[in-house]
């Protein structure tokens, strides 16, 4: 190096110019260095924030309900008054309480002041018997010493004197203030249930052992907005048990017969002139004893109150034959005394106890969840009766005491078993997995199990995947190692596009004209699988056939282009064949020969249109990875191979397949990951049938297609809303998870094939 050069060399590398470009170099490489960095740490932070705000939301579902004391004072009235029911306005300031010798009490809940005091209009006559004959609407009956029953209905009149809330309980007659005349003794055991057309009662009398039943019909007046009771149909039967309880459940079909020892009458009511014995159980094992009975919410699942402190729930299980019989669903251990009063709430299936050892406690049928307890009293905690909005109690003791309480009770019908697990709802004829967020009927039981809607995703997602990896990974395959590259630079780039369309346009077209159309060739479609591979290899060896000359007319990368016209004449060839088949095997319906010959249920929108419409989606992510993936493998190792004189498929399957597995790997995983968190193909092409079903021909319903779908209609921190958002959460934790098994799973097959 002359001298010159070296003088240029050392003016480059030393001075001022070279010092700032020095510094500017490294405040570069500090900023790329911190860039990155931050840019990562807030991805990661990004995706804990958003985990930790649906947990957020998530948590309030566990946590259990709190009973708090408001108030305690004597009982308005006073104690030698034996109570019958208790009312409480929806605000838990006033409260009305019924007792046995007819007088209504109306005090303040908060210190039992009294506010009215009246009395039924029962002249001469004694309540004898009582009956709720509806909770929701404040009706109740009383039975009498005359014969007669008494209807009356409480409410609450709202006024603001000085802009001040004032609340005064009040009671009316809707069939007037004179008893409905039954007979001329004295009503020992009454049950009443009204609809909107019909008045119906069942009743004993004192020192009979006959249960009448009597039905009137209720029409509107006229003259009036009275309401007019028409004597309709009536009978009476002998029972054959002792009759302690009687109860006439809410479609007013069905009459039990309860007495003390658990043994059950089951009448079937739909003839009110016949009544039929159904069934004669008994409900109680051992020792046992009722001490007390009532209707959950709904007055569908009878609640038995034990001496030994169990409480029971029964209702009506239809067979499989259309009969219905008793059948006992669950048990709630409350404690080892006895259970002294059940009561229920009137929107949600809860319930709360209270017992002769002066606890409380509180429970959800449905989620069989013990939500809290607490202790009333030294003594016995007596009658008990829920707020409105089951967000308060009172609750007698027995020496003379009301105790109010306030309940925070947000989300008592959601448990890990009735989220995971079977569960035996009303009306179902076995435990099952059901998801049912909402109903027009105000007794619904909500039904949020998780697992339909999590079989649903992965049930879409594998059959869209067994459509989509094959084609997807053949065809990556060849255009990366067999095809030439000029035809790769015009076939990559046309698969990939087909990754920009909208799915929602995918979604619209499986819905609206592949599924129709598959189901009217659905023998052509099954016929794809055999006629087009075979069809494929067929030509393949036609072409192996022709003089050598023809066949080099088209170079060997190319050659792959001359099958798209055959595969799509072996596919319009397969559809044409539908009708042929579907005649010679199946009856000219093959729809109907699954349905009622196979015993295949079908639906027109199901997992065979999601697996073809979504594999479809997911063919472009696939091929894309793997493509790469394999046209990457170093030439050195391929050419390494051919040289050592092993074929092209030899190499393919000796070196280049495990040395791209990772990369296939991580493409399957990235399609599987799209197919779990896809939403509007299967939104719009499933049916949304929340099944637990591996039938090809059946739909399903995931959960992003769940939360598509109901979050709009979720009341903001109900229980569905919450239910919802942990539906995300089961999603993003089963994508995480999964996706970090694929990556360590990828790490090891790298290891493993990363020094080839």
């Amino acid at each position: 190096m002359n001298s010159h050069a070296q003088q240029v060399l050392d003016k480059a590398l030393k001075g001022p110019v070279f010092e700032r470009r020095v510094k500017r170099r490294n405040a570069k490489d500090s900023a790329a260095k911190y860039g990155i960095s931050f840019g990562g740490i807030g991805v990661i932070l990004s995706v804990l924030l958003i985990m930790f705000f649906l947990l957020y939301v998530v948590l309030p579902l566990f946590v259990p309900a709190t009973v708090e004391k408001h108030s305690e004072f004597d009982l308005p009235g006073g104690k030698t008054e034996t109570s019958l029911y208790y009312g409480m306005d929806e605000y838990q300031e006033t409260a009305l309480r019924f007792t046995e010798s007819g007088q209504l009490f109306g005090f303040d809940v908060s210190n039992g002041q009294p506010i009215s005091k009246e009395a039924l209009p029962l002249g001469e006559a004694q309540i004898t018997s009582f009956s709720v004959v509806s909770e929701m609407n404040n009706v109740l009956a009383f039975g009498l010493s005359s014969g007669g029953v008494l209807i009356a209905k409480y409410d609450y009149d709202v006024s603001y004197p000085n802009d001040v809330r004032t609340i005064t309980p009040k009671v009316v007659f809707p069939f007037g203030e004179e008893p409905i005349s039954l007979a001329e003794t004295s009503i020992e055991r009454l049950s009443v249930k009204q609809n909107d057309s019909d008045l119906v009662l069942a009743y004993k009398l004192q020192g009979s052992e006959r249960i009448a039943i009597k039905q009137f019909g209720i029409v509107e007046s006229m003259l009036s907005d009275s309401l007019i009771l028409e004597e309709g149909y009536s009978s009476e039967f002998e029972s054959n048990t002792a009759v302690d309880w009687l109860l006439l459940d809410g479609s007013m079909r069905n009459l039990y017969v309860i007495s003390k020892n658990g043994v059950t009458d089951y009448y079937d009511l739909s003839d009110l002139e016949s009544p039929r014995l159904v069934q004669h159980v008994a409900m109680l094992k051992n020792e046992e004893r009722l001490t007390t009975v009532r209707f959950l919410l709904g007055d569908y699942s009878l609640m038995l109150g034990t001496n030994q402190g169990n409480v029971l729930q029964w209702f009506p299980v239809r067979d499989s034959e259309n009969n219905f019989s008793l059948q006992h669903i669950r048990d709630f251990k409350v404690g080892d005394a006895a259970i002294q009063t059940i009561a229920i709430e009137k929107a949600r299936k809860g319930f709360v106890t209270t017992d002769t050892s002066g606890e409380f406690n509180l429970y959800h049928s449905t989620a069989e969840r013990h939500l809290n307890s607490t202790q009333v009293t030294d003594g016995m905690a007596g009658f008990v009766t829920m707020a409105n909005r089951a967000n308060g109690a009172l609750v007698e003791t027995e020496d003379g005491r009301l105790v109010h309480y306030l309940i925070e009770n947000h989300h008592p019908d959601v448990s890990v078993s009735s989220l995971w697990g079977k569960v035996w709802y009303e009306g179902y004829s076995e435990p099952d997995y059901v998801w049912q967020s909402s109903s027009a009927s105000s007794d619904f039981e909500p039904k949020f199990s998780m697992t339909p809607l999590t079989f649903g995703t992965i049930k879409a997602a594998m059959y869209s995947m067994l459509f989509a990896v094959p084609i997807a990974v053949l065809a990556a395959i060849f255009t990366a190692f067999f095809m030439d590259k000029k035809t790769r630079q015009w076939i990559k780039p046309s698969v990939e596009l087909i990754e920009a369309l909208p799915t929602v346009i995918l979604g619209f077209l499986a819905g609206l004209w592949l599924a129709p159309f598959m189901e009217s060739n659905l023998p052509g479609f099954f016929s794809l699988i055999i006629i087009i591979p075979f069809g494929i290899i067929a030509f393949g060896l036609a072409w192996s056939k022709l003089p050598e000359s023809i066949r080099l007319m088209l170079p060997v990368g190319r050659r792959a282009v001359l099958m798209i016209p055959v595969v799509i004449f072996l596919g319009w060839l397969s559809i044409q064949l539908s009708d042929p088949i579907e005649n010679a095997f199946f009856n000219g319906d093959m729809r109907h020969w699954l349905t009622f010959t196979a015993g295949i249920d079908f639906d027109q929108r199901n997992a065979m249109v999601i697996g073809f419409a979504m594999g479809f989606a997911l063919i472009p992510t696939i091929f894309s990875v793997t493509e790469d993936a394999i046209y990457n493998v170093p030439s050195y190792l391929v050419n390494g191979s051919l040289a050592l004189g092993a074929s092209g498929w030899q190499t393919l399957v000796g070196v280049v397949l495990p040395t791209a597995s990772p990369g296939i790997f991580s493409a399957i995983m990235l399609g599987f990951g799209r197919g779990v968190g896809e939403t509007m193909i299967v939104l719009m092409a499933s049916g949304n049938t929340p099944l637990m079903n591996v039938n090809l021909f059946e739909g399903m319903r995931t959960l992003s297609a769940n939360l598509a779908v109901e979050m709009p209609e979720a009341a903001v921190d109900s229980s569905h809303y919450r239910v919802l958002f942990l539906s995300g959460l089961v999603l993003f934790i089963f994508t995480f998870i999964f996706n970090t098994l694929a990556e360590v799973v990828r790490q090891r097959m790298r290891r493993k094939y990363g020094s080839l």
